[in-house]
């Protein structure tokens, strides 16, 4: 059987929870305490399907604005991408197009994307600052998906990865399931 090998990258404005996603799929572990990624952090763990295993390695893009000449280095090679904002962050949302359009710009195709609103745990404090539907639509229209996570808790973290990876399988004509 041959090794699926594939790089996602998470991508998105400062403070959504790219790295606490991260974090979450590969320790199960959630830290209160928000560090700043300075350009990059990447981790690898391997998925197993019914039929294969991919081996991911995951890179944690820096969100900065002062960071920006130096993450499009990163972009090289990518296979996926996660494009993540802060559900009770409107202004992150906002910026979803211009990270999609930096990314693809630079790699010069069209990668497979999905667009997560993370923190769902906070949404029953702070309420919804958008429709799921407006995200939704969002990623439709680019022939993408949404899925809305919570690195805390845990929420639909592992569903994410796998269906990235499920994503960028099938557009090379691989079967996982």
């Amino acid at each position: 059987m041959k090794d699926l090998k594939y790089k996602i990258i998470i991508a998105g404005p400062p403070a959504v929870g790219k790295t606490s996603l991260l974090h979450r799929f590969i320790d199960n572990k959630f830290e209160e305490d928000y560090r700043l990624t300075v350009g990059t952090e990447f981790l690898a763990k391997t998925i197993k399907f019914k039929k294969k295993e991919a081996k991911l390695t995951i890179w944690d893009i820096g969100g900065q604005r002062r960071f920006a000449k130096i993450r499009r280095t990163f972009y090289a090679g990518t296979n996926g991408i996660f494009l993540v904002f802060d559900l009770t962050k409107k202004e992150t949302f906002e910026e979803m197009e211009i990270w999609l359009k930096e990314i693809q710009e630079t790699i010069k195709k069209k990668v497979p994307f999905v667009l997560i609103g993370n923190k769902s745990d906070l949404i029953k404090e702070v309420g919804r600052v958008f429709s799921f539907d407006e995200a939704n639509l969002f990623a439709t229209e680019r022939d993408s998906l949404y899925i809305e996570t919570s690195a805390k808790s845990g929420e639909n973290v592992e569903q994410a990865f796998k269906r990235i990876t499920q994503i960028v399988a099938e557009r090379a004509g691989i079967k996982l399931q």
